[in-house]
């Protein structure tokens, strides 16, 4: 429920407590009350009106002291803020459940309407999440003004914010998003520097939703949550599995390779993302209907009850029918990977590292792909387009930064480019050791070598030697980022959200400048898709 919405809800209720309270005083009247408490009728009937109209009041002060904006504490951790600007009131509510997921993966948080944002608490945030609609033919919302008006003239710089944006719009007007991507330009002019790049949602879409729902986890613990809307998935075929780092010490990577089910190929751009629904492996499966005296092979709503099982967060089996029990479980979060090939390539990989929990089990996404899932087995499957993070339109040169697993995404765009014969190609590429962790390696030696990547760049973070990590090698490379730069080159970052991401991003500033660096963001050319 919405903020507004508690409010209102809160405010009914006391009234309903008020009334509540004078017919309690009203009947006690009729019923002889003077006689505990002396005094003449009319007396009686103020008391009873006064008793009710106190206790109303009281609720409703206590209504706004709750619902008040909180100005960050000085000293210890200052709660992450989600500043909301509504039309409708579909922000507001988007920025209540967001603050709710922040909460559940450990992270202090509060929302707040963006004209109660004010210049000081803005100046002293660390973190802040912009929920904000467009109206109109591209305006604020009308409450917004006030931050426009007010807080905006009195703030001059913002070097230690670190902040997201979540612009909702509609694409059949104009100037979709117009509102948010004005706002995000502006904190950008003032120094603040963005968590990841602009979420824009079209029409409330799910798809994008459920990245942003993806992306507040990453803030917190990473902990997965069930999907705000229930998930609808393809099913795809788990053609191959190869692990791309044997005899590594960090945790297996695997290129999963996919199929569709159907004969219909589907299409997507470099740049997309697969969500993928996991499932519980079949032994653990097998032990939970076992515990619960359940039979596996039993059809419910036309599918084996161990396949409702295997899909869905488990929880205590009750003795209403197993129709009922089955219609309140649950799906199984879903987990988002950077699709590392293309269309032409008539196969979908992902590249995934298998992480493993302290009691050394596989985490439910990387177990279901890397270890449980069956070759030949189904997959469910949806493709989210992300076009924030699609190839330039254009043949300009081609800057590619990532490390890990983000090699991925980064592949994916190679292959379009050297697909569309563009050949301006920079790859920097930092992983743990280079005996290992040469993800891909056969596809990138063979296109350096033809020429396709004009640049390649390979830091090993643990081998020694003068690089480090991908950044350094950045920084050490600063006259040829200039060069490139000059020459139109886009840049695009793919991999960790909280190390990689934003230290090249302070490299950029440091060798391009603030202005360049904000530029290149504003013109499209700077894009981030980091996790």
């Amino acid at each position: 429920m919405s903020a507004p919405a508690r409010w209102r809800a809160w405010l009914g209720n006391g009234l309903v407590i008020a009334l509540l309270a004078l017919a309690a005083c009203c009947l006690l009247h009729l019923h002889g009350a003077q006689t505990w408490w002396p005094g003449s009728a009319q007396r009686w009937q103020w008391q009873a009106v006064t008793c009710a109209v106190l206790a109303y009041a009281a609720l409703c002060g206590a209504i706004a002291w709750r619902a008040r904006p909180r100005r960050l504490k000085a000293g210890g951790e200052a709660p992450l803020i989600v500043a909301w600007a509504s039309q409708t009131g579909f922000a507001a509510e988007v920025a209540e459940r967001s603050v709710d997921a922040l909460r559940l993966g450990g992270v202090a948080a509060q929302s707040m309407p963006l004209q109660a944002l004010d210049a000081t608490t803005l100046r002293h945030a660390e973190r802040v999440l912009f929920v904000v609609s467009t109206t109109g033919e591209g305006d604020p919302p009308d409450h917004a003004l006030a931050f426009l008006r007010q807080t905006q003239p009195q703030v001059d710089a913002l070097p230690r914010l670190r902040y997201g944006m979540l612009a909702l719009g509609d694409r059949d007007y104009d100037d979709f998003c117009a509102f948010g991507r004005q706002l995000d330009e502006w904190l950008s002019r003032h120094g603040a520097h963005a968590l990841f790049d602009r979420v824009e949602v079209d029409n409330a879409d799910p798809g994008t939703l459920r990245h942003w729902q993806y992306l507040l986890g990453q803030l917190g613990d990473g902990r997965a949550q069930a999907d705000w809307e229930r998930p609808r998935y393809q099913p795809w075929r788990l053609q191959a599995r190869e692990q791309t780092n044997p005899g590594c010490d960090h945790g297996g990577v695997f290129r999963i390779s996919l199929q569709p089910a159907d004969a219909d190929w589907p299409t997507w751009q470099a740049g997309d993302i697969a969500e993928i629904g996991p499932r519980h492996g079949a032994i653990a499966v097998g032990r939970f209907l076992a515990a619960h005296h359940l039979d596996g092979d039993r059809l419910v709503h036309g599918q084996p009850l161990r396949d409702w099982v295997a899909r869905s967060q488990w929880q205590e089996v009750t003795d209403a029918p197993l129709e009922q029990w089955v219609d309140h479980l649950q799906p199984l979060p879903h987990r988002e990977y950077s699709i590392a090939s293309v269309p032409a390539e008539r196969r979908l990989d992902l590249l995934v590292r298998r992480h493993l929990g302290a009691d050394g089990q596989p985490g439910l996404g990387s177990g279901w792909l890397c270890e449980h899932a069956a070759l030949g087995g189904s997959i469910d499957l949806r493709l989210r387009a992300n076009p924030g993070f699609h190839p330039p339109a254009d043949a300009r040169p081609l800057i590619l930064i990532g490390n890990g697993t983000g090699i991925a995404g980064l592949r994916a765009h190679l292959a379009a480019r050297i697909e569309a014969g563009d050949t301006r190609n920079w790859l920097l590429f930092g992983e743990r050791h280079a005996a290992h962790d040469n993800h891909f390696a056969d596809d990138l030696r063979r296109w350096h070598a033809a020429g396709e990547i004009e640049r390649l760049d390979a830091v090993y973070s643990r081998d020694g030697g003068q690089h480090r990590y991908v950044q350094d090698a950045l920084a050490d490379a600063a006259d040829d980022l200039r060069a490139w730069v000059a020459d139109g080159a886009a840049l695009y970052v793919c991999g960790s959200l909280r190390g990689m991401a934003p230290a090249v991003d302070a490299v950029l500033e440091s060798v391009l400048g603030s202005e360049t660096r904000e530029a290149l963001l504003t013109e499209g050319r700077y894009r981030r898709d980091v996790y």
